[in-house]
């Protein structure tokens, strides 16, 4: 069997290609496994900026695997249990990762590969994706996925998408704020090469400490305390290594050392996905 997910390291960059193209790379167990534990290595990888996702052959992801779904059904409710937090896991991983990642959106994406998508920070497609929660349809709901699936889209346009089960196009992901750009398929490596060299400009310990500064926006807080955590937070980057060297090379009018010329990535040996 091909493994289901390829790594490639190329420079500062990771692509992980979903690689279940017969079943239009929905996820099983072992999918399931593969990601998590790449985006572990990489969340610990001090020379690593950004990491791509995408899918191999016609479509990004098609969410769960029928024939996994099929077994599942056969198991206890404590055995789903257990086999749903496997998938909540991979999703908070890709969240949190302490790196930037990018969802290269070539083709349709359903069920959970919306919430791939809704769990990276930048999200490119092209016209061919098409994204529906379709679980409705299946006496089920997209509840592992929900919290970022609706952070992503609203509450609001949760309530439309989450209850008729109907899928949408890539304009409407646009519309939505699930996708962030469309371009042709032809342009999509281009789109997704300029995103990294911007990051490759953007200090890495500042980027790590602006995901987990918009997540804690969301936290319960008092103005107070929101002030007096911001407040800590800019502080400690003022007078970090790398708060400094960025300070000064702007003053001294020269590139920062972190400056990567060389992340925009490439498509790498496996081509656009």
């Amino acid at each position: 069997m091909p493994e289901p997910l390829l790594i490639e390291r190329a420079g500062a960059v990771l692509h992980l290609r979903m690689n279940r193209p017969q079943v239009h790379n929905a996820f099983d167990p072992a999918l399931i496994a593969a990601l998590t534990g790449a985006l572990d290595a990489a969340a610990t990888d001090t020379g690593l900026r950004a990491v791509v996702l995408c899918g191999l052959g016609p479509s990004f992801s098609a969410g769960a695997d029928l024939q996994w779904m099929r077994d599942m059904a056969q198991a206890s409710e404590t055995a789903n249990r257990e086999d749903a937090l496997q998938l909540a896991r991979l999703m908070r991983t890709l969240d949190t990762l302490p790196k930037p990642t990018i969802a290269k959106v070539h083709g349709p994406a359903f069920g959970g590969g919306v919430g791939l998508v809704a769990c990276c920070d930048i999200a490119i497609g092209t016209p061919q994706a098409r994204f529906g929660l379709t679980e409705v349809r299946l006496g089920l709901l997209p509840a592992v996925i929900s919290p970022y699936v609706v952070d992503a889209i609203g509450a609001r346009q949760a309530r439309r998408w989450f209850t008729t089960g109907e899928s949408f196009d890539a304009d409407t992901a646009l519309q939505l704020g699930l996708l962030h750009r469309v371009v042709p398929a032809d342009a999509l490596d281009a789109a997704v090469d300029a995103q990294l060299a911007l990051l490759g400009r953007a200090a890495p310990a500042a980027t790590a400490a602006a995901k987990a500064l918009i997540r804690a926006a969301g936290d319960d807080l008092d103005a107070d305390a929101r002030d007096r955590s911001n407040a800590a937070l800019i502080a400690r980057l003022r007078v970090s290594a790398e708060g400094q060297e960025g300070l000064g090379a702007f003053l001294e009018k020269r590139t920062p050392a972190w400056a990567d010329p060389d992340i925009d990535g490439g498509t790498g040996p496996g081509g656009q996905a």
